[in-house]
């Protein structure tokens, strides 16, 4: 059972940038990526990466701002978050699974605890 423990959320002001990371417990091939969820709102995809790295996907409101990357040699995935907007607060959950994942309606199996981010305007 992988284990994902993500850090990095805090409280920022809209336009500035936060970093968030993910450690995986062991080394798997998996994709990872992050999903959120908003007060009174679905959880929503946001990012994902394939095990390899050569493929990335976003959520269409975070293309451009956002960047997810991977360090396979230290079993972490990281989301770079510029240009942060209020409409971006939200808990951010960091999420691994089998197949890539690049929406909404299907869930990864594996989730961390989440961390919040919280964008001031």
């Amino acid at each position: 059972q992988v284990q994902l423990v993500e850090s990095g959320g805090g409280l920022v002001q809209a336009g500035d940038s936060l970093r968030l990371s993910c450690a995986a417990s062991e080394r798997t091939k998996l994709a990872m990526g992050w999903f959120r969820q908003a007060t009174g709102k679905e959880r929503e995809f946001v990012a994902s990466i394939t095990w390899s790295g050569s493929s990335t996907y976003y959520q269409d409101s975070v293309k451009g701002r956002f960047t997810i990357s991977r360090d396979n040699a230290k079993n972490a995935v990281h989301l770079q978050m510029n240009s942060l907007k209020p409409e971006d607060t939200a808990v951010y959950y960091c999420t691994a699974n089998v197949v890539i994942f690049m929406e909404s309606a299907r869930l990864p199996e594996y989730w961390g605890q989440g961390t919040q981010v919280t964008v001031s305007s």
